[in-house]
């Protein structure tokens, strides 16, 4: 009997403890229990859980930034691209046996004149930036003395293409600092400074440009200003193949063009600006002269005056399509011109694309 009372007894109080435990694990009792939580006890829990002001506020503008770079990426994917001159005349339709991406080339011995290569190299286009080379030359044969000094004005700022420039209104440099950022990195406002001030002002000095691309039989070539910018200034490859051999003679020119990098102090500051042609640094290269140029209409330009396998070659390549595309283009011709040198075989690309 005592034994009976004793295991009920236990029954009872494992029923009880089972009970309980199915109470406690109840949603109500845990609300309860978490109604009666101490409140600095809640206060570090949400704490674990709620972000800082701080941090939300960085949440904020990153999702702020990335909606303006999204809306931006999706602006520039709508707005229709800028074809060039060249695309427009359908030259880019021109094959060659280089895959070339410049619409316009042309390959020349500058010694002999014998042509190595030519595609729509009588196309008549904007040129950009090789306007400079003009420029540059019609400076240096003025024997104007390099170190006066030329004020930057307002009257220099792109208001065409809307251009940057390192270069600010008020800042003074001498002539042939300007001239040199002019030839080796394509400072717009520099260019136009040096015409505005040579003798006679800016007509003067475009109508001499002018003057100076027909002594040399340039026939094609028509030049409204200094820079490039316009799209009015024209040329063909075969004009500027002209240009480039006469430039190429010029001393002053071939040393600036070709110079890597160059330092100006501009007021308290000292501005470091470096060659827009990376070949002249290049080991593999050996350049004479040089004059690279872009904008929209004209797509990427680049004329040089480069020794390959023992051979001086003046090279010419306009309206290419793609950032590095020019350079990739000088780095086939170059190829192209060594292995044919190694076989022996002919170099003269007769055949090569029309000029249609």
């Amino acid at each position: 009997m005592r034994i009976t009372l004793s295991l009920g007894s236990r029954w009872l109080r494992w029923v009880s403890l089972l009970a309980m435990a199915i109470a406690l694990a109840s949603p109500g009792v845990q609300a309860a229990g978490k109604k009666h939580q101490p409140k600095k006890a809640v206060a570090a829990s949400q704490a674990k859980h709620t972000p800082t002001k701080t941090a939300r506020a960085v949440t904020a503008k990153r999702k702020t930034a990335t909606t303006r770079r999204s809306r931006v990426r999706a602006h520039v994917a709508a707005a229709p691209a800028v074809l060039s001159v060249g695309q427009k005349m359908g030259l880019h339709s021109a094959s060659d046996p280089l895959d070339l991406a410049s619409s316009v080339a042309l390959v020349m011995d500058q010694d002999t004149h014998e042509v190595l290569l030519s595609k729509n190299d009588e196309a008549v286009l904007p040129i950009a930036s090789i306007t400079k080379l003009m420029t540059g030359l019609l400076i240096s044969e003025a024997h104007l003395p390099m170190d006066t000094p030329i004020t930057i004005t307002q009257d220099d700022v792109d208001t065409e293409k809307h251009s940057r420039s390192r270069l600010v209104v008020g800042a003074t440099l001498t002539r042939g600092e300007l001239l040199h950022l002019a030839l080796m990195a394509s400072e717009n406002r520099a260019a136009h400074a040096l015409g505005r001030t040579y003798p006679g002002g800016m007509p003067m000095f475009v109508e001499r440009m002018n003057a100076k691309a027909q002594l040399l039989g340039m026939h094609d070539t028509r030049y409204v200003e200094p820079t490039g910018l316009s799209s009015q200034n024209r040329s063909s490859a075969r004009d500027l193949a002209r240009l480039v051999g006469v430039a190429y003679h010029d001393p002053l020119l071939r040393e600036l063009t070709t110079s890597p990098g160059y330092e100006v102090e501009v007021g308290s500051r000292t501005l470091q600006f470096n060659n827009t042609n990376r070949l002249v640094k290049s080991p593999a290269w050996d350049i004479g002269l040089q004059k690279t140029g872009y904008i929209s209409e004209a797509g990427r330009c680049l004329v040089m005056q480069a020794e390959i396998a023992g051979r001086k070659l003046i090279m010419v390549f306009l309206d290419s399509a793609g950032k590095f595309s020019r350079i990739a283009d000088a780095e086939r011709v170059r190829s192209w011109v060594q292995r044919s040198s190694r076989l022996g075989g002919p170099t003269a690309a007769s055949g090569f694309a029309s000029n249609g």
